[in-house]
């Protein structure tokens, strides 16, 4: 058995909780500028170009590239062989939640939850509790990701229950429906994550998990990357473009992933992530 030390795991947060909120992803950037190559419309290549300028700027000056820097969602994935050397009142949530407290405290980061989500709604004050999800892998690592989700986008996100006869093209209609009313106001170009199968609360847990792959790698079920790429096509052709000014991109990924469900269901979820996609991992 393998021993990690709670502190550990705090400052591991921590600095994952900065550098996703000052340092975009290599992946997207690459997306970015691809999209500034490929795209027609000669005032969405200004916006494209202004989008990584600005994540330029967040990466040098040490500034967040969204003033909305997001609800901490973290992905755990524990071997095990790891164990946290904990006292008897921690938690391995707790350490999550002192690291991310501690990373929007000391940099600034804006903090955006409510206590509760109807009565009062009083702020927190430290960003804190993330939404954890946590499992258990083989090995003996701990691995951890941040992302720091903005609220416009994922206010756009939506879960539909199909029937299991359903032809593809109208899950693909859905989707791309999706899109079109998240419009200007999620912030595109966008980064469209798909669950699809599972049941009610997996499929919308798998369309946020989508969000977490590199951007340039394709569904490794040949069907699925077929649908990725006829998503994306669908989508950018809607012409919103980037922040919602017309243009061929719209979205930089669609990306699904899928789990066995029930004969009698086809439970399908869109989360929608804004440019500022936002999600760094660890490995301890």
């Amino acid at each position: 058995m393998r021993y990690i030390e709670f502190e550990k795991i705090v400052a591991s947060v921590e600095s994952l909780c900065v550098s996703a909120c000052y340092e975009l992803s290599e992946d997207v950037l690459s997306a970015l500028k691809l999209a500034v190559k490929q795209e027609s419309n000669p005032n969405a290549v200004e916006i494209l170009k202004k989008l990584i300028e600005n994540a330029r700027i967040a990466k040098e000056e040490r500034i967040p590239l969204c003033q909305d820097t997001g609800l901490a969602v973290v992905f755990v994935e524990q071997g095990i062989g790891a164990a946290v050397k904990l006292s008897d009142s921690q938690t391995l949530y707790d350490a999550i939640n002192a690291g991310i407290e501690a990373g929007y405290e000391k940099e600034y980061l804006r903090k955006s939850i409510a206590e509760e989500p109807l009565k009062e709604r009083k702020n927190t004050g430290t960003n804190t509790p993330a939404v954890i999800h946590h499992t258990l892998t083989a090995g003996d690592k701990l691995k951890i990701t941040v992302m720091a989700k903005g609220g416009g986008c994922e206010n756009k996100s939506q879960f539909k229950m199909f029937k299991p006869t359903v032809a593809k093209g109208e899950i693909i209609d859905w989707v791309v429906d999706v899109v079109k009313q998240a419009g200007a106001d999620a912030c595109p170009p966008f980064v469209v994550g798909v669950g699809i199968g599972g049941d009610f609360e997996l499929s919308c847990l798998l369309s946020k998990k989508a969000l977490l792959r590199n951007l340039g790698v394709k569904n490794s079920d040949g069907f699925y990357a077929g649908l990725e790429k006829e998503l994306l096509l669908r989508v950018n052709g809607l012409g919103i473009g980037p922040q919602g000014f017309g243009g061929d991109t719209t979205a930089l990924a669609c990306l699904i992933e899928t789990a066995p469900c029930h004969i009698a269901s086809l439970p399908v979820a869109v989360n929608i992530e804004c440019h500022s996609h936002r999600h760094k991992s660890a490995i301890i």
